[in-house]
């Protein structure tokens, strides 16, 4: 740099030497180590029922989007256009040819449309652990970038974990995201991956909780140097680390020469973030088949240990889950205060019956689900549930806590645990004087895992491609990643986080979602999944397709698109155990926990389509539906999703869910005496444009989030604004 600073002092011309040395300051104030890369031109996103106006920018609905036209006129169905760049090239065409876009920078008004659910439960329940419910899937079809900007709403610093599998950029067409965001023969390819990408990484990074969540990257050779590179350059707080992995042992095709057997994952850890031991061999602390010698250091370091069962409290923890929330789950439990063990099991009482009014039992202390700071919750099961298992050893009462409002812990164990047990995965010792079962598991010491991963359930054509056959037969997608290689991986991470939220904003065929599944039924856990994938049809689908004179947008090219043909069939197939056709899925699964497909996941599934409004749609009253998904999301995804309220409503306060919303700003003090009456709720929304009454209702509800919905009330989560200049 001194010698270019040099030349350019030797420059005789003042106005052309100042010009020079201020484009250098420009250059200089770029990053110094690390990636230097052009930032490409702007994405843009098809406006799917947008009407076509005059000034709105348009593409062919079966072109390149990037060759854009601006609309002059609209007459009788004919679209008179000039082109974007270069406006002396006039072209007409048929409106049904064409499509709004948008380009990235400019403001979009989102609607959340919901295209289906599956729930395994009549009446799903929250994510709070242990109880009877299950959690909340979200699969929603959408441009990831614009769905990740509109999940920083609801979820800005909440996530626990994003595990991704991004275009390898390897050129292949089969599928959007599965590499064809730039030609092959592009020489910027790299570049425009690279923008791609970092466009992604900088909202995902937003999302995660900096002070304790990881970040997941999958790739292979092609790109692994410069993604290991772009991470450190948008993450420098974090810890990396990258592992190889192998796929398939007999390799998959031929490069250079060579047969690819493995790919490399990068772990970017934030904040507190820790890897979980693993137990003995669980992530190929050795290759498989491998004969060791050990010497008797390694002897004893690998020598079996007994692990205690993890006993629960009986008392659930989460805040959505307090007395009224859950029918049947706030009852006594008979402790003698002499033995300090249970006696009996009463019925759940009434919703407005005074606990301390509740029938009492000589010589026994009632106990209920109470905070210490007398906040009544509910137990973790019903009390028909609770008798079962403690007649059978599996609960408890544990330490003693004169002078608390719940004097007893009283403890049990999950749903895993039992059936460990009753599986013999557990050992049963006996029982202790209380009549609760000792068991055991029986493991090597756990130990930390290596940074190559060599193990027979990672190979992705037999538990990834086989797993998607059983799964849906006849449909194909290629390459799917191990269900069990995924579960391994967010296992480090998340074991100890039965509640974690996780994302997948390159969703596939949605193995990590199915993986977040099996991990919950593991271990009761209520980890939620946000899977993010768009609808782009396989290159020969769109062929055939267009021959029969279809165009995207049009339903029966959607349908075959990846979101409606494999995403949500899979994930569907894998919650209710049925392949489309209404068939058992035949086969197992197998390793951690091994049951038969067939028996499903309790667990519910929501999907959501991102759709666009225009501006002038906008308006109080017309378009609720269109956020009520969100403001769900936003308040947990708790309960089940509201429909919205009927025309002229003042309030929405559906029950189940912990949140209201106060559409009629005039109805305010009715509106308060109806939530009065619910002390579940954690998130109210106001659609007002007085800052007067957002302070005044703030008073009213101080343990609630309060939040400001504007008349125009999808001001509030415009998307697709200009991109903030990285730090």
């Amino acid at each position: 740099m001194a010698r270019l600073e040099d030349k350019i002092a030797e420059i005789a011309d003042a106005s052309l030497r100042q010009a020079i040395a201020e484009e250098v300051a420009k250059l200089k104030k770029r990053t110094r180590f690390g990636l230097v890369f052009e930032e490409h031109q702007p994405e843009v996103v098809p406006v799917h029922g947008a009407r076509i106006r005059r000034g709105e920018r348009v593409a062919l609905r079966t072109g390149n989007l990037a060759e854009i036209w601006r609309v002059l006129s609209v007459r009788d169905g004919q679209v008179h256009c000039e082109k974007d760049k270069d406006a002396t090239v006039h072209e007409t065409f048929d409106e049904t040819q064409l499509i709004v876009i948008r380009r990235m920078g400019e403001a979009i008004y989102p609607a959340f449309t919901p295209i289906d659910a599956v729930h395994s439960l009549p009446s799903p329940g929250g994510r709070g652990v242990g109880g009877e419910g299950a959690p909340h899937h979200l699969l929603i079809e959408a441009d990831n970038y614009h769905a990740l900007q509109l999940l920083l709403f609801p979820y800005e610093g909440k996530l626990d974990c994003i595990y991704i599998d991004p275009p390898y950029n390897t050129g292949a067409r089969d599928w959007k995201y599965n590499n064809d965001y730039v030609d092959g023969n592009d020489a910027w390819r790299h570049s425009k991956w690279l923008t791609f990408m970092a466009k992604r990484l900088r909202l995902a990074k937003r999302l995660l909780n900096p002070a304790d969540s990881v970040l997941i990257v999958t790739i292979d050779e092609k790109e692994y140097l410069n993604l290991g590179m772009l991470l450190r350059q948008e993450f420098p707080e974090a810890r990396i680390r990258m592992i190889s992995t192998v796929i398939n042992p007999k390799g998959v095709g031929v490069s250079e020469g060579f047969k690819r057997v493995d790919e490399y994952v990068f772990i970017v850890r934030l904040g507190a973030q820790s890897v979980t031991p693993t137990p003995g061999n669980a992530l190929g602390s050795w290759p498989i088949d491998d004969v060791r010698d050990f010497d008797k250091d390694q002897a004893d370091d690998e020598a079996p240990k007994m692990i205690g069962l993890d006993w629960q409290t009986a008392r659930r923890r989460d805040l959505s889950s307090v007395r009224r929330t859950r029918p049947g789950q706030f009852y006594p439990i008979y402790v003698n205060v002499s033995t300090g063990l249970i006696e009996a099991v009463g019925d759940a009482i009434p919703h407005e019956q005074d606990r301390l009014t509740a029938k009492q039992r000589e010589g026994c202390v009632a106990v209920f689900p109470v905070r210490e700071d007398g906040t009544e919750m509910n137990w973790g099961v019903t009390a028909p549930t609770f008798v079962d298992r403690w007649k059978k050893g599996y609960a408890r009462a544990g330490k003693a806590q004169p002078g608390k409002p719940q004097p007893y812990i009283i403890q049990y164990l999950k749903s895993g645990p039992i059936s460990d047990i009753e599986q013999g995965k557990a050992v049963v010792e006996g029982h202790a004087a209380d009549g609760s079962v000792i068991a055991y598991y029986e493991e090597a010491g756990a130990k930390a895992p290596p940074t190559q991963w060599n193990l027979r359930s990672h190979n992705a054509e037999h538990y990834g491609t086989k797993i998607l056959r059983a799964l849906l037969p006849g449909q194909r997608f290629p390459f799917p990643k191990s269900l069990y290689a995924i579960e391994d991986a967010l296992r480090l991470f998340v074991a100890n986080k039965p509640n974690a939220l996780i994302l997948d904003f390159f969703a596939g065929s949605g193995t990590t979602a199915h993986a977040v599944m099996r991990l919950n039924r593991q271990d009761g856990g209520k980890r939620q999944c946000i899977s993010v994938t768009n609808n782009e049809v396989s290159a020969d689908e769109q062929a055939a397709l267009a021959a029969q004179g279809l165009q995207p947008g049009h339903p029966d090219w959607e349908r075959w698109g990846i979101c409606r043909h494999i995403t949500f069939p899979r994930l569907k197939a894998a919650l209710t155990g049925q392949t489309p056709e209404g068939e058992p899925i035949k086969g197992d699964y197998k390793f951690t926990d091994e049951f038969p497909m067939a028996e499903g996941f309790a667990a519910n599934l929501d999907y959501f389509r991102l759709d666009f409004l225009e501006p002038g749609a906008v308006q109080m009253g017309r378009q609720f539906a269109a956020i009520l998904p969100l403001l769900w999301m936003m308040a947990g995804s708790i309960g089940s999703r509201p429909e919205p309220p009927a025309a002229h409503a003042p309030w929405l306060l559906p029950e189940g869910c912990p949140f209201a919303v106060l559409m009629q700003e005039a109805r305010c003090k009715d509106f308060v005496r109806h939530v009065e009456a619910r002390d579940d709720l954690t998130h109210i929304f106001v659609v007002t444009n007085s800052a007067n009454t957002i302070h005044t209702l703030r008073k009213e509800w101080p343990r609630c989030r309060l939040v400001q919905l504007y008349k125009d009330y999808l001001e509030n989560f415009r998307i697709n604004l200009p991109e903030s200049p990285a730090p």
